[in-house]
């Protein structure tokens, strides 16, 4: 069979079977094997995309707002992407979707004790609101809400309208508090100067201010729980992994740390950018994310160089952050000593 006839360059990557037939494509071309259909009447050039290297949040992530780019071409005057897409969009961090205990995969003896891979994010569903009194959206893969135009604050990103990172938090109330406070935090970071510290002076995507104001604008679902995240939201937090820990500390009544602490020896030289401090008690915080070679043999040395200058480091695994007890327990034994 011969090599597929070119597309206009004009339809882009994504694009409606509509927008296809006035461009002159036939509908035989639309079924050329180069070609997906991601949603009915939306048709995408089929790309390879390097994900697996990313770690789970993160390909779960960029999946999702991959779908959400995927649906765009369907969206109405009257509709917005919004809720966790629009999060998707901005890049924001939401908690990991595994699959049900109840698929039956799990029903099988001995399938509780294998770890449960991530949901691909292409298989979950677009988020789209309509503005106004207009019909829901009622397809397959999408889940449909309401917006008051009022009062969402909406943004226009490659031609389509988005929830804006604001309105977004507020949209998905029905989070956890931990994972607010993650969100909100990736969004108000402000981008300062100094060690280590990537894209300095670059606005942040929303400000505590604007979250306060959108969450004042009317009774959100999961209202309180909201009012209660703002209240933790910071500006220099620099994972969701590093928020949660915070939390953890805050909430159990211990002191607020220092986020992302600039930590010198005696001399004046540049140990380490630590990621929570007590800076008074040389009691340093360190989260161990995945980690790759290069970044492996990194750390190390850092963490080497703070203990060598007198600071207690705490090091916390996602399996001592799936303990907080003994987390706030190891704190609270080093803040004491």
């Amino acid at each position: 069979m011969p090599a597929p006839r070119p597309l206009p360059e004009s339809l882009g990557r994504r694009f409606s079977v509509a927008s296809a037939v006035e461009a002159g494509v036939g509908r035989g071309r639309l079924r050329r094997a180069d070609l997906e259909a991601p949603f009915h009447s939306v048709r995408a050039r089929r790309m390879e995309t390097a994900l697996d290297d990313l770690d789970p949040y993160t390909k779960q992530v960029t999946e999702r707002r991959i779908q959400a780019y995927n649906y765009a071409p369907r969206l109405r005057a009257d509709h917005c992407l919004s809720h966790e897409s629009a999060v998707a969009i901005w890049g924001g961090p939401l908690p990991l979707v595994l699959p049900p205990l109840t698929d039956p995969e799990w029903r099988t003896p001995g399938a509780d004790r294998r770890p449960r891979q991530p949901v691909s994010g292409l298989l979950l569903d677009v988020d789209v609101s309509t503005l106004g009194d207009g019909p829901l959206v009622r397809a397959r893969g999408v889940r449909g809400h309401r917006a008051d135009p009022a009062v969402v604050s909406l943004r226009k990103v490659r031609g389509f309208l988005v929830a804006s990172p604001a309105t977004a938090w507020a949209q998905v109330g029905h989070l956890s508090l931990l994972d607010l406070v993650a969100l909100g935090d990736h969004f108000c970071r402000m981008w300062r100067d100094g060690h280590g510290r990537p894209n300095a002076g670059r606005r942040p995507l929303a400000t505590v201010d604007e979250l306060r104001e959108t969450i004042a604008s009317t009774r959100w679902r999961g209202i309180r729980r909201l009012r209660e995240a703002v209240d933790l939201v910071r500006e220099d937090s620099w994972s969701p992994r590093e928020s949660h820990v915070r939390c953890h500390l805050v909430l159990s009544g211990l002191p607020e740390p220092v986020l992302n602490h600039d930590a010198y020896d005696r001399h004046g030289a540049f140990l380490g950018c630590v990621d929570l401090a007590y800076p008074e008690r040389r009691v340093a915080i360190e989260y161990q994310g995945l980690l790759h070679s290069a970044q492996y043999a990194a750390d190390v040395e850092r963490i080497a160089a703070l203990r060598a200058a007198g600071w207690t480091v705490i090091e916390v695994t996602s399996e001592l952050l799936a303990r907080p007890s003994l987390l706030i327990a190891r704190v609270r034994a080093a803040l004491q000593s």
